[in-house]
């Protein structure tokens, strides 16, 4: 198939999900076309991989200027901050003239990645859309609104929390299909949008590059410590740093004192950085390759206290081969058997004698791991999962095409398409 991809951001290791998708989908003998913006911290150009996946690629810059006239532009409409972020007339031109120039056009479907890709997704016209969610963003913030870290960010939410639920029920019935990464978030999406079109949703997971995740070989008995990784300007992992350190970690030092803690991933806030005056904890801020500290932990801890869809913090721990130990909210979207393939702790003290157990006991740390490992290449490979999305475009194409010879596009819709991504 020929697939014009349009993300918001320009696909990254980091940003695991279409990066993995653009590359598994090329493997597969894919044609991709890739329009993205340059976010701001983006990197000029794709990565080589994303480069040698794509037929063609073009980027556009989304300056720090741009974002906050959207956000300004955003506040007195119904559009939430998220999805006005990536508002861009230069981009909105660039999609209409692929789509529509008689040299590069021909596509069989396009796939737009995010809340923040989808006002630019609405820009295009007579060719199969396929939404990429990924997470249902209203979970989220409900979520966030009640257990987030600070009062900043329980207001930010809560001043879009009302908008995001109406953007998100509303951009389901402008699209051919819509994907989402757990079914917990299928669920929520669903419950935000007319019963005619639920059956649009389908569940697409996250995957692990797992040549890229191998599992780790060593002696058990020579790891250490305990790990946790992620973006750390995220807010709900923020929370999640404070409470191992502040919650767990105690409980675990009364039984193993020496115990070091590595916190790993880019720009933690002050809060988290300051977690570092104590010498058994570690702040690393951005390292070039996580692999080696995850690989070097006896545990990797992931106590979230909220979120939405898969955590592939989790899967690239167990891919590594690493025991985890999750909380409910971290292990919730996975078909994982708890006690086999990962430890659930439901609160701070069972989640710190999970820990205590792993720490002084390297047969369940391999046990556990191994389990883990075997859980991650049977459920979220992503070349089975590219095989899965494969599916679901040649059912929206079926079915898209099946529905454009009965119901021409009304002039009104065609209207609001345009005002919605050009305003």
């Amino acid at each position: 198939m020929r697939i014009l991809f349009i993300s918001p951001y320009i696909p990254t290791p980091i940003r695991t999900r279409p990066y993995n998708l653009i590359r598994a989908l090329a493997r597969r003998g894919h044609e991709i076309t890739l329009l993205a913006l340059r976010a701001p911290g983006d990197p000029p150009a794709p990565p080589a991989e994303i480069s040698r996946a794509c037929q063609h690629w073009e980027t556009l810059p989304l300056s720090r200027e741009r974002v906050l006239w959207n956000t300004l532009w955003a506040l007195p409409r119904d559009i939430p901050l998220q999805a006005a972020y990536s508002r861009s007339p230069q981009m909105v031109h660039l999609v209409r003239r692929i789509v529509e120039g008689s040299s590069t056009g021909g596509f069989d479907i396009a796939h737009i990645e995010h809340l923040r890709g989808a006002i630019l997704g609405l820009a295009i016209r007579g060719l199969p859309k396929i939404y990429d969610a990924v997470d249902c963003i209203s979970l989220l913030f409900e979520r966030a609104w009640r257990r987030a870290p600070s009062w900043q960010t329980r207001l930010i939410v809560g001043i879009d929390l009302a908008r995001t639920r109406r953007f998100e029920g509303r951009i389901v019935a402008k699209m051919d299909g819509v994907l989402v990464s757990s079914s917990e978030d299928r669920a929520a999406l669903a419950g935000l949008c007319p019963a005619e079109v639920t059956g649009r949703i389908a569940v697409l997971p996250n995957g692990v590059d797992l040549n890229y995740f191998r599992r780790a070989e060593g002696d058990e008995a020579e790891r250490s410590g305990v790990a946790f990784s992620g973006k750390m300007s995220y807010h709900a992992n923020i929370a999640a740093a404070l409470d191992l350190a502040q919650t767990v970690m105690p409980r675990v030092w009364a039984a193993y004192p020496d115990a070091p803690l590595t916190i790993a991933g880019k720009d933690p806030p002050r809060e988290v950085r300051a977690l570092g005056r104590d010498l058994r904890i570690r702040v690393t801020g951005t390292v070039p390759d996580l692999r080696p500290i995850l690989s070097g932990a006896a545990v990797v801890a992931c106590p979230l206290r909220y979120g939405a869809g898969i955590q592939n913090k989790v899967l690239e721990a167990m891919a590594l081969g690493r025991p985890v130990v999750a909380s409910a909210q971290a292990a919730a979207a996975l078909r994982a058997v708890p006690g086999r393939d990962l430890l659930l702790g439901e609160n701070p003290a069972v989640f710190a004698q999970h820990v205590i157990r792993l720490l002084g006991d390297p047969g369940l740390r391999r046990e556990v791991g191994l389990a883990g490992h075997r859980y991650v290449e049977t459920h979220h490979d992503w070349d089975d999962i590219a095989g899965q999305l494969e599916s679901l475009y040649q059912s929206v194409t079926s079915v898209s095409n099946s529905r454009a010879l009965t119901e021409p596009p009304s002039p009104l819709a065609v209207r609001r398409s345009k005002a919605w991504s050009e305003a």
